[in-house]
Formats: C-alpha cells, structure tokens, sequence
C-alpha cells in the first residue's frame, strides 16, 4: 500500500484527505481549539527543542543550518521518531500539522523530508 506523508497549516479546514492528523509544534498553536484542531495526535517531543526553535526564530536567512542542526535532533530523538514511524506504517496518509504562519520554513518540512529521505540521513 502506498504511504502519503503531508503538511498543513493547522488553521486551514480539516478535510477527509488529511487521513491521520498530527500537530508537531512543540507549544499550542495561539487561536485553534482542541475541538477545530481536530487531532488524533499531537507529538510535541518531536517538535524542535526550545533551544533551536528560539534561535530559529522563523528567520529563512537560518534555514539551512535549522535544518541541519533540526535532523540532529530527529537522530538522537529515537522514541519520537518511532512513534511517528509506527504511525506511518499503519496509516494510508498522515497529516503533519503546523502553526507556524511561513509555509516554506517550517518543521513540518523538516520532519516530511527526514521520513522521505530516511536513508539518505542515517
């Protein structure tokens, strides 16, 4: 069975194609209820530490070494990646939601690409 790995802002409308919802922000996104979140879960501890999402910022000029130093993370992050992965393997799409307002650096797309890419990481 072919596995879909998605991403979406956890303010846009649920719909049926979002398959199994998973908020990966570390804090509550501001203004979503639990009940509009419409979550089967949220995996905060495989959200960016405080430390690096503080540094970050959502600044895009720190991008790519967010990105570096973040799949760091994923790697010495065992449980959560397992979860997630059991996750994954049990569920025909997976929706990996996010509060953050940039669409284009966000940890979503961090978390999609280390499970894409898996091989190419470890």
């Amino acid at each position: 069975m072919n596995r879909v790995l998605l991403i979406k802002r956890i303010y846009k409308i649920k719909n049926i194609e979002d398959g199994y919802r998973i908020l990966v922000d570390r804090l509550w996104p501001r203004g979503v209820s639990k009940m509009k979140a419409s979550l089967d879960l949220w995996l905060k501890d495989i959200a960016p530490s405080t430390d690096l999402r503080t540094w970050f910022g959502h600044d895009p000029n720190k991008w790519q070494e967010f990105k570096k130093r973040y799949i760091e993370e994923l790697k010495n992050n065992k449980q959560s990646v397992d979860k997630l992965t059991k996750i994954i393997e049990t569920h025909k799409t997976v929706t990996l939601l996010y509060g953050a307002k940039d669409q284009e650096h966000n940890e979503a797309l961090v978390i999609k690409d280390y499970f894409e890419n898996y091989d190419d990481y470890v």
